[in-house]
């Protein structure tokens, strides 16, 4: 269950509190706190120091904008890494009645053995067993930041459904027991007032970006709806798109804005 900054001082500073919208997704900040000291302290370290200007928001992105590189400067060389998993299902299917010979008095007998050997000596036990694989499986799935049994992501402003690939992405990991715990890092909803206060959107010149009317494109924009933001992240969280696997999930504020001033 999740609870915006509530009931989160035993396990987050103040200035992650201060500065983040925070929703704790089936105990993350816990099991941080307890199974992931060296990465909670990684990431802590990453996000206290994490500042934006308003040239930051204000300067067209390419493929990888200045602020996720922010982060990534200081999580790389403490050892986060990009990590992509990819695997065959290999599945055992044993159907039908045990065969004359392999049968036992006790049935727990006969099933303590289907699930203890493997596919070749059930057949020659004369089990009925096939086996059947499903190529790619698992088909690939990225993260761009892991250390240890924690997974970290960035969305500043890519397109709502990135969350899905990163929830679902969370979930493999997860489910492969290779991750404890995910922390995904997105916009709050209280960054939307200081798009609409600031204005045309800039060029890489400086100047402002025009549409095909000639008319100043506002930076409001950019920073859409249907972009990465807290909003397009819950309703998946609730809706339990990452499965079993913890996730915290924290929203930039204006707070981390050096040069604001409302």
């Amino acid at each position: 269950m999740a609870g915006k900054n509530v009931g989160l001082s035993k396990y987050l500073p103040p200035e992650i509190l201060g500065r983040y919208e925070v929703l704790n997704y089936r105990n993350a900040a816990e099991i941080l706190a307890s199974s992931a000291k060296r990465e909670r302290a990684d990431l802590l370290a990453a996000l206290s120091g994490f500042a934006l200007t308003i040239a930051d928001i204000r300067k067209p992105g390419g493929n990888e904008s200045d602020i996720p590189k922010k982060l990534s400067a200081v999580l790389r060389p403490r050892g986060w890494n990009e990590t992509r998993i990819k695997g065959d299902l290999h599945i055992t299917k044993v159907t039908g009645k045990i065969p004359r010979g392999v049968e036992s008095d006790d049935d727990a007998d006969v099933t303590e053995q289907i699930e203890t050997i493997d596919l070749g000596e059930m057949r020659r036990k004369g089990l009925p067993a096939e086996g059947i694989v499903r190529r790619n499986f698992l088909d690939g799935h990225k993260v761009d930041f892991v250390k240890g049994r924690v997974a970290f992501d960035v969305e500043w402003n890519s397109k709502d459904q990135t969350f899905d690939r990163d929830l679902y992405a969370f979930r493999a990991f997860y489910e492969c027991d290779l991750i404890d715990v995910a922390v995904v890092l997105t916009r709050s909803a209280d960054l939307n007032d200081v798009f609409s206060r600031l204005g045309p959107e800039l060029d890489a010149s400086g100047k402002p970006r025009l549409d095909k009317a000639g008319r100043p494109k506002l930076l409001k924009t950019k920073y859409g709806a249907s972009t990465t933001w807290m909003g397009k992240l819950v309703y998946r969280l609730d809706a339990g798109r990452q499965g079993g696997c913890p996730v915290l999930a924290l929203g930039i504020t204006r707070r981390v804005i050096t040069d604001w001033k409302d």
